[in-house]
């Protein structure tokens, strides 16, 4: 029998591949531009006749699939927070679980509660019955591994991102075809503000240093600095790519030939942008994915030299605490991976941890440096990591200093019209 007739014979609807889940069902499935959502339609519709559904998963862009507001029997299980559960989440009606990326994989694998499905999206099979994850790794692999059984979307419209991203034929049990548009993540402009804290960051940017960043203007304003500056021959490793990474690649910018791991690759465990970028990855041996345990592993991701992480945040207090995933009680978004790659730049021979944010919200009327963080507001990074912190106005290392000192070099990079008052409470 050959993988061709296997795959035959497991392709089914979708409203069947989840017709025996039953109540109490505890459920993976993928995220971000890699969610499966003729899949995840079913379950809903599944959702009565299995009450009490969990589904969990990473950050899930978008309208929410399985209708959630509206559906009491399936509940959003959430190790990142986005647009299709947040509001759930806040009113009560989903979980949300705070923990560093690289620990998603393990939670999975150790949890006490069976994992009866991996619910995926992948890439049609190659000529050997090999499906790639495409566009999110993440924790889908540990996932397969634990759950009782695996369902799968194919997708055409899917990568096939090379790299540890392999299911093979044999190894699910249902497969649903489905073609279907991946979300897409434009990428703003940057705004001036951008561009004058990427102004800042780019000095701490040495010749041959591996970046990690996210998605946003500050990332790309940064990438089209250093496009201007011929000769860095940068690398990336990091959890997500966008589309400023493509572009540099194609500007020859990012050659990885002074990474001292994973040697001229560029390294995520997942990818989120526009259709261009999605193509460009496709079967482009320059992109390697990887589990979240393997990118974000501190000893893995600081074992580059000269590893510069930019990251962002919502407010830092005066004494250097980082609050990346709350607006006071409000959960926004999550842990993410901010502490694994801010620890491990700063293990990195050479490295670099950076904090990026305007220093000011509500069209300036609110400082983001702040005195104390909001009630409710949530530690990400503690002040015993963060090292620099960036904003339009400037770049401080907190590093090794007091608290005085973090204060006070703190308030030299705030919004002018909030200085006085942070001097004030700092007394």
């Amino acid at each position: 029998m050959t993988w061709r007739d296997v795959y035959r014979s497991k392709t089914m609807s979708a409203d069947a591949a989840v017709a025996d889940i039953g109540p109490g069902a505890n459920i993976f499935i993928g995220g971000n531009s890699a969610t499966p959502r003729i899949l995840a339609a079913a379950l809903g519709r599944r959702a009565d006749a299995a009450p009490n559904m969990s589904v969990g998963h990473v950050l899930m862009l978008g309208v929410d699939p399985l209708e959630t507001r509206n559906n009491p029997n399936a509940r959003h299980h959430a190790w990142f927070v986005g647009p299709a559960d947040r509001a759930q989440v806040n009113s009560g009606l989903a979980d949300y679980v705070p923990c560093h990326l690289s620990e998603i994989p393990r939670i999975l694998k150790t949890m006490e509660r069976p994992l009866h499905r991996a619910v995926l999206m992948v890439s049609p099979p190659d000529a050997h019955g090999f499906m790639s994850l495409g566009t999110e790794v993440m924790a889908s692999l540990a996932a397969a591994e634990r759950a009782e059984r695996i369902v799968v979307q194919v997708n055409p419209r899917m990568p096939r991102v090379l790299g540890n991203t392999f299911l093979h034929v044999d190894e699910v049990d249902a497969i649903v075809e489905g073609e279907e548009e991946l979300p897409e993540l434009a990428c703003p402009t940057p705004s001036d503000i951008d561009r004058r804290i990427a102004e800042h960051i780019v000095p701490l940017v040495p010749h041959g240093a591996t970046l990690q960043l996210g998605i946003g203007g500050v990332p790309d304003a940064v990438i089209g600095l250093l496009c201007e500056q011929p000769g860095l021959d940068l690398g990336v490793h990091s959890e997500m790519i966008s589309n400023g990474v493509m572009q540099a690649c194609q500007a020859g910018l990012i050659t990885g030939r002074h990474k001292t791991r994973h040697r001229r690759k560029v390294v995520t465990t997942f990818v989120l942008g526009t259709r261009e970028l999605y193509d460009w990855c496709h079967e482009n041996p320059v992109v390697e994915a990887h589990p979240c345990d393997h990118t974000n592993d501190l000893l893995v991701a600081s074992s580059n030299d000269n590893l510069v992480a930019i990251n962002s945040a919502i407010s830092v207090d005066l004494t250097g605490q980082v609050n990346s995933d709350s607006i006071g009680r409000r959960i926004y978004s999550g842990v993410g991976g901010q502490v694994d790659f801010i620890r491990a730049a700063a293990r990195s021979k050479g490295g670099v941890p950076i904090i990026a944010m305007p220093s000011t919200a509500r069209g300036g009327t609110l400082s983001r440096i702040v005195s104390t963080l909001a009630l409710g507001a949530g530690v990400v990074t503690s002040r015993a990591d963060v090292h620099w912190v960036v904003t339009e106005y400037g770049a401080v290392n907190l590093f090794g200093r007091s608290l005085r000192r973090r204060a006070e070099a703190l308030i030299s990079i705030a919004h002018p019209d909030h200085r006085d008052a942070l001097a004030n409470d700092l007394g």
